[in-house]
């Protein structure tokens, strides 16, 4: 793994950097002009355009509020009311629509029975067919967002509920283990953390994880999808076990993401929105220095 990939990466959870960069004449307005590639805009409504975009191009989406760390549980019962309203206005079945949430969004790290029981809120207002995708968060952080997930499933809510597991981390077969015995849908990335122990190292390690992770889901005929933009490690995943649905990000590899629809590819669109666009899209520039 190079240097900057690794530097970039804790710049993203900078908060004095975004300040900075903001402060400087023009600064954010060219810092968002950037980053527009990949977030869907800062308000909800702009959001919403984005969202019948994708779904006019025949993806199914995912939409996420930006958001994570948080250790104030009345900011969490603020997000957790505007995930209720963006179920409300978002559009209505049969379009492909899911959300997205990283629990540390609903301070996990202070409440983790809490932001159990704000999921659990989001996911009962959810009309059926639809889910509520959760986001892979930094090792330190997988044990607490492990049971929330398997303490809501246990709540009957499996069938509205995602669960994101990382190929990188040395503990993710388990983990995989786990979920799907309880039934609740995986998403599989190769993980965008830097960790400093427990995961295999960036690169051929991390594929080759991710390719036995692929087939121990797949042998399990478990409720699961592709979630990489690394071509090769994508089509060797689906010449080898067959059809999966595949997720992308916004903005990376559009034409390629078409290509998979075209070929009768289940596709699906992660579609980000909120003021904390700014280390997000750090990370994706982080993510793009690759090994």
């Amino acid at each position: 793994m190079r240097l900057d990939r690794a530097v970039l990466f804790k710049l993203a959870t900078n908060e004095r950097l975004e300040q900075l960069v903001k402060s400087v004449p023009g600064g954010e307005e060219n810092a968002w002009r950037a980053a527009s590639r990949y977030v869907a805009g800062r308000t909800r409504d702009e959001a919403l355009k984005v969202a019948d975009q994708q779904l006019a191009l025949g993806h199914g989406i995912s939409v996420d509020l930006f958001g994570e760390m948080s250790t104030d549980p009345a900011d969490a019962a603020r997000v957790v009311d505007e995930y209720l309203e963006l179920a409300k206005v978002l559009p209505a079945p049969p379009a492909d629509v899911w959300l997205s949430l990283d629990l540390s969004h609903l301070a996990l790290d202070v409440d983790p029975k809490g932001a159990a029981d704000l999921v659990a809120r989001i996911v009962e207002a959810l009309p059926e067919g639809r889910r509520l995708q959760l986001g892979a968060e930094d090792l330190i952080r997988t044990d607490k967002v492990l049971q929330c997930v398997l303490d809501v499933a246990g709540r009957g809510l499996k069938d509205r509920l995602g669960a994101t597991v990382q190929a990188n981390l040395l503990r993710s077969p388990d983990d995989i283990a786990v979920l799907t015995e309880a039934g609740v849908q995986v998403r599989l990335v190769k993980g965008a953390y830097v960790e400093p122990t427990g995961a295999h190292p960036y690169g051929e390690a991390t594929d080759i994880a991710y390719l036995k992770l692929a087939h121990q889901l797949a042998a399990a005929e478990a409720n699961w999808s592709l979630a990489t933009h690394d071509a090769r490690l994508r089509e060797a995943v689906l010449l080898s076990i067959g059809t999966v649905p595949m997720e992308q990000l916004l903005g990376i590899r559009p034409d390629e993401l078409a290509r998979l629809h075209d070929r009768g590819i289940p596709t699906r669109v992660y579609i980000p929105y909120g003021p904390a666009w700014f280390r997000y899209w750090l990370r994706r520039v982080a993510e793009s220095r690759g090994a």
